[in-house]
């Protein structure tokens, strides 16, 4: 996908620019412990792709298939005649055939039992009905956007139900339980109708589920049956898996079992820890598809004017400071502008310039800082004259900090799941220290003799079955979106 053209110019700086940041082992294995494994590739679906084997069992399939139902049955699924040879039909069929590794019985046993459950269900017209759960439309679990290559996104949030209230409201008897099944079923087969069904093209979904607040003994009835649902009825429809908002231990019960998982389950999970949303999204879907509580810059009612505009994406580096300039605004003309921040805090300010010789600049927004944990910014200027709008980012604070940062306030600074005694991958804060000892940035053993402490002692070799992030006041690169309205 090609990147939009950018709004805005930056001009060059006359403060020298610092060293890139170059990127050490620790900190590749740092970005590891958000995506885990190898990112998942679609399948592409072509017939003409698959071995022979694999082949031939989707041929014996449909012969099974006929052979149960006759030749002139009439069998769908999605609004595709399954009975119909063509490549939209493949396709579903293929993704019963790679959901139990194409062995063709198990794979037609699945196929009659989901067919069974959509008529029982009534799934085909479930999209049309109104099931009285507008309060949790757009806030529990949605449809939004696309990713970068296409995929329908669906969010999932269910820290609403931490209301106790709220949650015997939704599901506090079976019938009200099955009627939210019954809206999180809806839910589903909505962003399954955005699917081609066809080779080569998009034919499965994302899913985004946001963990924080999440009540885990509330939900535990509830979110079991929706899995067993959508494992059962929907196999193959979800290309990648992003858990945000993800709490330390569930990083460390993922660590557990992730041994026992395959490398295809494996490379659909991305895991990201409080903090990292923006960051996380961004790497999978383009800022102006990100909903602003996610820190993208889609809002709840920007599909009323028309597709999203697209964002500029940049990078602020350690010790930069950066101009956005927006020109060529005339006099009554109003400029529309949003700003997000991923990565670390930052200063931002706004600033009008006017073309004429002798006027007057206007502060749009004084300089403040703006986190990632914040909403972008959406603002707004009419110009009473011609003249340019002059956004100020400004990361310089962060290289000062880097060279106030003493030992102490490199290794004190652990997060509260440190265990002590546990072997850890420290990040490049130890740059900090390689003035105690010549020390090297690896493996360490993290000893914590008392809160004020640190006694650190290398390995070369440990496995580790946790990734710890430290939060710390060093040098960080900061990603900053912009979009003009």
């Amino acid at each position: 996908m090609e990147k939009p053209t950018s709004p805005f110019s930056i001009p060059p700086q006359s403060s020298p620019t610092p060293k890139p940041f170059k990127k050490s082992f620790v900190t590749t294995l740092m970005e590891a412990a958000t995506l885990r494994s190898p990112s998942f590739k679609e399948d592409t679906y072509f017939v003409s792709h698959l071995k022979p084997s694999e082949k031939k069992a989707l041929q014996d399939l449909k012969d099974k298939l006929t052979a149960s139902l006759g030749p002139d049955a009439e069998c769908t699924m999605w609004g595709v005649p399954l009975l119909s040879g063509d490549e939209k039909a493949d396709v579903i069929l293929l993704k019963f055939l790679r959901a139990r590794d194409f062995k063709v019985s198990d794979s037609f046993h699945m196929l009659e039992k989901c067919l069974a459950w959509r008529k029982e269900f009534k799934a085909d017209g479930i999209t049309d009905e109104d099931l009285g759960f507008k309060e949790l439309e757009g806030v529990v679990a949605y449809m939004h956007g696309f990713d970068r290559e296409g995929h329908p996104v669906c969010y999932n949030a269910y820290g609403v139900f931490k209301d106790k209230e709220m949650c015997d409201r939704m599901f506090g008897d079976e019938e009200k339980l099955n009627n939210f099944l019954r809206w999180r079923v809806q839910v589903m087969e909505k962003g399954i109708n955005l699917l081609h069904f066809k080779p080569g093209g998009i034919n499965s979904i994302i899913q985004v589920t946001d963990l924080k607040d999440m009540p885990k003994r509330e939900l535990r009835v509830a979110s079991n049956q929706i899995l067993s649902l959508f494992q059962d009825n929907y196999p193959e429809m979800v290309a990648r898996k992003i858990f945000i908002n993800v709490p330390w231990y569930f990083s460390m019960l993922y660590s557990m079992f992730s041994p026992f998982l395959t490398q295809r389950t494996k490379s659909k999970f991305v895991i990201s820890r409080e903090g990292f949303t923006a960051e996380t999204l961004y790497k999978f879907i383009r800022p102006e598809d990100v909903p602003v509580q996610y820190g993208g810059l889609s809002r709840p009612n920007d599909s009323q004017t028309g597709p999203p505009k697209p964002a500029s994406e940049f990078v602020v580096k350690g010790g930069e400071k950066v101009n956005i300039q927006i020109e060529g605004i005339e006099g009554g003309a109003t400029i529309t502008w949003d700003l997000v921040v991923g990565g670390w805090d930052l200063e931002y300010s706004a600033e009008f310039v006017p073309n004429a010789e002798g006027g007057y600049s206007v502060a749009v927004e004084k300089a403040r800082k703006l986190g990632p944990t914040e909403e972008a910014i959406h603002n707004s200027f009419t110009a009473r004259e011609g003249g340019k709008m002059v956004l100020s980012v400004d990361n310089t604070a962060s290289r000062r900090k880097k060279e106030k940062a003493s030992v102490n306030e490199a290794c004190c600074l652990l997060p509260e799941c440190l265990v002590p005694g546990a072997w850890c991958l420290v990040p490049e804060c130890l740059n900090a220290c390689r003035s105690v000892g010549g020390m090297k940035t690896g493996v360490f053993r993290l000893c914590l003799a008392s809160k004020q402490t640190l006694v650190i002692a290398e390995k070369d070799h440990m496995q580790c079955n946790f990734l710890c992030f430290p939060v710390l006041n060093m040098i960080r690169t900061r990603g900053v979106c912009f979009r003009k309205g």
